[in-house]
């Protein structure tokens, strides 16, 4: 009975401590930190489950971050990195007295619903591969055009449709610009939707190469989801990817159609594979249950979050840290929550779209 009495006495006063600091003058980060979002001081207790999560888990992903800390995150930086070997209670102690969480919400929206969102999952696939075209790997992954090289450039580029046409302009400056080659157009649109991924390259005499793709690019068209134009072209209701790759597969004849309902291609360059996850948009490797990708102009990037989100895929509330960001991740109660590498991630992340909440943990 003693640690949860302890727990209790921790809680309680720092909560105290918090809730009577929400009340006061709080130095709240800039609003053009945040532009696209409201924060509100609230106190420790407001957190769902805040004693059951264990933010040892999150600490390697959050010390990665404080490697490339804000300016205003630089003192607690360096005393977590202090912590880095400390138990959970300790590291949870620190936090409670030492960050300010604030509800993140909508400033288009008043009332409970401001700060109710949209949780969605994403991974990083991990597919067989050519470096040379045959009759079964014939759909390529390309390294970003020569005209799209320059730092700058924003212009559309040709869309997916003319990219895939034989003998196209789209094509003639894609030459020489292959990866590597593929087995379906729908792995190729799964990779491009997630933004990076690992290739397991078959070569000659069955030797393998395990690479890794980065993000680095795209033809600067819009991204559109094909699940919305299943739903309005053929009345589809389970928008997940399971289902909707299980339709693409009984309805061979509609692919080029499905998969050039989005107009975004998206562009990579090759990385030697490694133990670590995939680069997020901070420039640091992403850790599978612990990083997530946001709206920079709602959360910055580096910044620790508590997520809550319960629906049929998963229930959780724990300890993530805001580290990547994506095409269809706009809004202020909006996150993509990083699952991990493979198969079995991918079908997680395949269905994950549930309701969400959040906090952002601030520097006092």
């Amino acid at each position: 009975m003693l640690f949860p009495l302890f727990r209790c006495v921790v809680f309680c006063s720092v909560a105290i401590v918090s809730h009577s600091y929400a009340q006061d003058a709080l130095i709240e980060p800039p609003a053009a930190m945040h532009p696209n979002s409201r924060w509100t001081a609230v106190s420790w207790d407001t957190l769902p489950s805040v004693f059951d999560d264990n933010p040892r888990e999150a600490l390697g992903a959050w010390l990665a971050s404080c490697a490339r800390p804000q300016a205003l995150w630089r003192k607690a930086c360096g005393e977590l990195s202090a912590l880095k070997s400390a138990d959970s209670e300790v590291i949870r102690m620190w936090m409670m007295s030492r960050l300010q969480p604030y509800r993140i919400e909508s400033p288009a929206s008043n009332g409970a619903s401001a700060s109710v969102g949209l949780l969605t999952g994403y991974y990083e696939p991990v597919l067989v591969a050519r470096r040379e075209a045959d009759d079964v790997f014939r759909y390529p992954l390309y390294r970003l055009p020569a005209e799209l090289e320059r730092a700058g450039v924003t212009r559309p580029w040709f869309t997916r449709q003319a990219i895939d046409t034989v003998g196209s302009p789209a094509q003639q400056a894609l030459q020489g610009r292959a990866i590597a080659y593929l087995q379906s157009p729908l792995d190729v649109l799964a990779l491009q939707i997630q933004g990076s991924g690992q290739l397991d390259l078959v070569q000659a005499h069955g030797v393998h190469q395990r690479i890794r793709l980065a993000f680095a690019g795209s033809n600067n068209q819009p991204y559109k989801s094909v699940g919305v134009w299943l739903r309005d072209t053929y009345g589809l209701r389970d928008l997940s990817w399971p289902a909707i790759k299980a339709w693409a597969l009984s309805q061979p004849d509609q692919m080029n159609n499905l998969v050039w309902s989005n107009p975004r291609v998206v562009f990579f360059k090759e990385r030697p594979a490694s133990n670590e996850g995939p680069l997020g948009a901070q420039g640091l490797p992403l850790t599978a249950g612990r990083s997530i990708a946001v709206d920079a102009k709602s959360i910055p990037y580096g910044t620790p979050v508590w997520l809550a989100s319960e629906g049929e895929s998963l229930s959780l509330k724990r300890l993530v840290i805001a580290q990547d960001t994506g095409t269809a991740i706009v809004g202020a109660v909006r996150a993509d929550y990083y699952v991990g590498s493979g198969d079995a991630a991918g079908e997680i992340a395949g269905r994950l779209k549930q309701g969400l909440q959040m906090w952002v943990l601030w520097p006092k």
